[in-house]
């Protein structure tokens, strides 16, 4: 049975195209140790804990930066030491972004360390791969480049939202107002036929 995760850190931006994905080695980054990642996550999937870490702190578009993955066996501790294969994609609101591949890569002291550099600002979400024995592992989880937008998609579904309720509530008066002139048209006229039809009543025949 494939074993699937998806984590999903909650970000009020707008989605981006992901155009000109470089993915590198990341011993070609030359990054220091010790910068701190933007974020550092740890789960548990089938038969794994799986720790990853994205570099630098603040990634910014056509800077480099990195992901470290590290995965052990729940039962026994022992690190996976097989190949892992990295992918990337834009984390759109709705239908599914076309995933590009950043590369494939070997453990190096136990670790994972897959290089990229970004084109553009955005939201993406960031894929790891690997397979023990015959079971596949996936694992997804968001990447932020850039700073984030002013308004992202929750923001403008509510904004949609409210616009809707604006225009129907503005049909719904305009609707009342108008029943309310033809209903005030309806009893004028009929005031002002039984006033004539009273007067015609009066006159000596």
């Amino acid at each position: 049975m494939k074993k699937y995760i998806l984590l999903i850190l909650i970000s009020i931006s707008l989605p981006a195209q992901a155009h000109h994905v470089l993915g590198r080695p990341a011993y070609s980054l030359n990054e220091d140790s010790n910068t701190p990642p933007s974020m550092q996550v740890e789960t548990q999937i089938g038969n794994y804990f799986v720790t990853y870490m994205v570099f630098p702190a603040f990634p910014k578009a056509g800077e480099r930066g990195r992901v470290n993955l590290y995965a052990t066996r729940i039962d026994n501790g022992s690190a996976y030491n097989g190949e892992v294969h990295f992918s990337v994609k834009d984390d759109v609101f709705f239908g599914n972004g076309q995933p590009e591949t950043l590369g494939s890569q070997l453990p190096d002291d136990s670790v994972y360390r897959q290089g990229f550099v970004f084109s553009e600002n955005g939201d993406y979400i960031i894929t790891a791969n690997f397979t023990d024995g015959d079971e596949p592992y996936t694992i997804d989880f968001p990447l932020r480049i850039g700073p984030p937008a002013a308004i992202g998609p929750i923001g403008i579904a509510v904004a949609i939202i409210v616009i809707i309720l604006i225009v129907v509530n503005l049909i719904q008066r305009k609707r009342l107002l108008h029943s309310k002139i033809r209903n005030a048209h309806d009893e004028t006229r009929t005031h002002d036929e039984t006033r004539e039809n009273n007067i015609n009543s009066d006159k000596p025949s």
